[in-house]
């Protein structure tokens, strides 16, 4: 059973407040005003503080500030209820850092699917901390950059060779996706007469290799080394798979492979877009999931909290509602959220 502590002056309010969240299932600790509110928030340390603005003694914005001073209490969720709705009231209790704001008379229905909203949101940041930790022992070394992937990639198959060796040949299969660790590596094409048309040349710390991650796709030309060369290569699966687990660097594997490599570039694009789809979707569902309510009502979410939760820029994440609203998975009112279709939400790849 969840705690909340409510803190609000007026008694008839806080009763009927607490007693209407009491039949909800929360177990409720309240405060009559701002400065018992914070010495009970630090000794309940609750799983959620509503609290009034206007009140004797200290008042809900020196509520927040000195439970945001604290240590034990700063990451505790924090909703403002008040009667207050001046866009500076709402401004300023935000800036200092609530969670969300209702305003006075509010319903029970959106009174309640805050909460849970806000408890949902810790609960999945807490799973995902747990998850990321458990990752990072079993793989300490996370690809945030080109240069961890760099790094990486020097796992794979080690291939050496002399001025003048084939890496390989135009029409043969392209099975696989080079980073040069030293020397210089031209790509070539010969021309109806025979002569040598050198298309690009890689230096160390390039990649290079095949453009497609289609398994029957061929290279579109040669490629040899032009002086003693170590490569590592990467089959096109392996790489596949090193994206999919590190989707921040494909933005900057497209920009360091450049303009001559178009088809993977669009693939590999199309891999970022997918992922940020995926984890859009998988992000509402999160939030479905742990607001204890049937999945297809609606859910109130800020669209900061599920920006933050997905890691993405809430503009990419607002496209992507747009996006999804545009095919019918959902319906947007305000900030409320209703799922449509949450087995196509689940398939989103």
């Amino acid at each position: 059973m969840k705690k909340i502590l409510f803190i609000e002056d007026d008694t008839v309010v806080r009763e009927n407040t607490a007693e209407l969240l009491e039949l909800s299932n929360f177990n409720v600790v309240t405060a009559a005003n701002g400065k018992s509110g914070v010495t009970l928030a630090k000794k309940e340390l609750p799983d959620i503080v509503l609290c009034d603005i206007m009140m004797p003694e200290l008042d809900g914005y020196g509520v927040l500030k000195a439970l945001a001073e604290d240590p034990e209490t700063q990451f505790i969720p924090f909703i403002f209820l008040s009667a207050r709705t001046e866009h500076k009231d709402i401004r300023k209790g935000m800036d200092l850092g609530a969670d969300d704001y209702l305003t006075k008379p509010f319903e029970e229905e959106e009174l309640l699917s805050a909460i849970e909203s806000r408890l949902a949101k810790v609960a999945i940041l807490k799973k995902m901390r747990d998850q990321s930790h458990e990752i990072s022992h079993q793989n300490e070394e996370a690809i945030s950059s080109l240069q961890d992937l760099r790094e990486f990639v020097k796992k794979y198959d080690q291939q050496d060779y002399k001025k003048g060796d084939i890496i390989y040949e135009e029409g043969k299969q392209g099975l696989h996706f080079f980073f040069i660790d030293r020397g210089v590596v031209k790509s070539h094409k010969m021309d109806q007469f025979g002569k040598e048309l050198i298309t690009s040349v890689y230096k160390e710390g390039d990649f290079f290799g095949n453009t497609s991650f289609n398994k029957l796709a061929t290279y579109k030309e040669n490629a040899t080394a032009m002086e003693e060369t170590r490569i590592y290569a990467v089959t096109k699966d392996e790489l596949k798979e090193i994206l999919s687990k590190n989707n921040k660097i494909t933005f900057d594997l497209i920009d360091a492979m450049g303009d001559s490599i178009s088809g993977i570039k669009e693939q590999l694009i199309e891999m970022a877009y997918g992922s940020v789809r995926k984890k859009t979707a998988r992000t509402i569902l999160l939030f479905s999931q742990n607001i204890r309510r049937h999945p297809t009502k609606s859910i109130r979410i800020s669209r900061s909290d599920l920006a933050s939760v997905a890691g993405m820029a809430s503009e990419t994440l607002i496209r992507t509602l747009s996006d999804f609203k545009k095919e019918g998975l959902l319906e947007i009112e305000g900030r409320n959220i209703k799922l449509l279709d949450i087995e196509s939400l689940k398939k989103i790849s």
